[in-house]
């Protein structure tokens, strides 16, 4: 049996071809995919720079919606016709991916597969990187570098729920409006200093997706104690740090990826997304950030979109049109 999906040429062009339809194994469900969403590790999967962990499909895409299709030996709680969303380790630019059951959450009420589709990577990494990595307390000030990404997004509602002030630092006049308006408390554009912003009182923690030459900054303007969760390397991967700051201010500097890690530490981490978080999308707290819809045959355009910077929150891939 055979399905349409993504696939990446020798030269990294993406294609509309068919793949082998995975079987369900014991645990897992089998989704028909009617929606996924662009991450960067997409991006960087395609010029081979983020290889899927052993094991993973191939195929790009790190997090869907759908329905259950079928289902393994010994799941119980979702059955066939199940509306889900599911954190993916790849698979999901596919009509059809094999996932563990543990790792999908119910499509919260209200919401359409396409919003559903742009939560699970958003949310997972910002509630794993602010509470459980962060150990974010109530009160505490939060900067947010790229604070108009589908993660940044995601950590300012977050931040807004749970009574955590919070700045960004956003490439347009555009995006820092969009950021206030869903409960940042200040911001500034990309390349103005920050310390305006802080100074006196400064962060207890960033999360920061682009280290690079921004790091030093970023570290300059945490509290004693403070912590610095680095999350990607947006701005490249070497970095000079005053080590006697560290010191001084016993600050420290976590690093945090969600792909890699196991399935029983996302299994319990998707088990405390359902709990804390998923609640809160049907009171209307929390809500999807999407910036545009996609065909799926035209993930090439999406990701285009993605890599200049054009969007706020994230871009959906659709497999039925722009209806889902």
């Amino acid at each position: 049996m055979s399905m349409q999906a993504i696939l990446i040429d020798s030269s990294g062009r993406l294609t509309w071809g068919t793949a082998a339809t995975p079987e369900p194994a014991a645990g897992e469900v089998r989704i028909r995919i009617h929606a996924t969403a662009v991450n960067r590790a997409d991006l960087l999967q395609r010029q081979g720079l983020y290889p899927p962990p052993a094991g993973a499909s191939t195929i790009l895409g790190l997090e869907c919606a759908g329905l259950v299709d079928a289902v393994g030996d010994g799941v119980t709680r979702w059955r066939p016709g199940d509306a889900v969303c599911a954190l993916l380790a790849g698979g999901g630019y596919a009509e059809y991916v094999c996932v563990d059951a543990n790792h999908c959450l119910p499509v919260p009420a209200g919401l359409s597969l396409a919003e559903a589709a742009c939560l699970p990577e958003a949310f997972a990494t910002a509630w794993l990187n602010l509470h459980e990595e962060a150990r974010l307390q109530p009160g505490e000030r939060v900067l947010l570098p790229a604070g108009a990404s589908g993660v940044g997004t995601a950590a300012i509602q977050l931040c807004r729920l749970f009574g955590n002030p919070c700045f960004v630092s956003v490439g347009s006049a555009v995006k820092l409006q969009r950021c206030l308006e869903l409960g940042a408390t200040g911001g500034v554009l990309r390349g103005e200093p920050l310390a305006a912003l802080l100074k006196p009182d400064g962060v207890y923690v960033v999360l920061d997706p682009v280290a690079g030459e921004t790091l030093e900054e970023h570290l300059s303007l945490l509290r004693p104690d403070g912590r610095l969760v680095l999350i990607g390397l947006m701005g490249g991967r070497h970095a000079r740090v005053d080590l006697g700051r560290l010191l001084a201010k016993r600050l420290r500097i976590i690093g945090s990826t969600l792909r890699n890690r196991s399935a029983a530490q996302k299994s319990a981490l998707i088990e405390r997304l359902g709990r804390e978080v998923w609640p809160h999308f049907a009171t209307g707290a929390l809500r999807a950030v999407v910036d545009r819809r996609f065909p799926l045959q035209e993930a090439a355009a999406a990701h285009e979109w993605v890599a200049a910077n054009r969007n706020v929150g994230k871009v959906a891939l659709v497999l039925d049109g722009y209806s889902a």
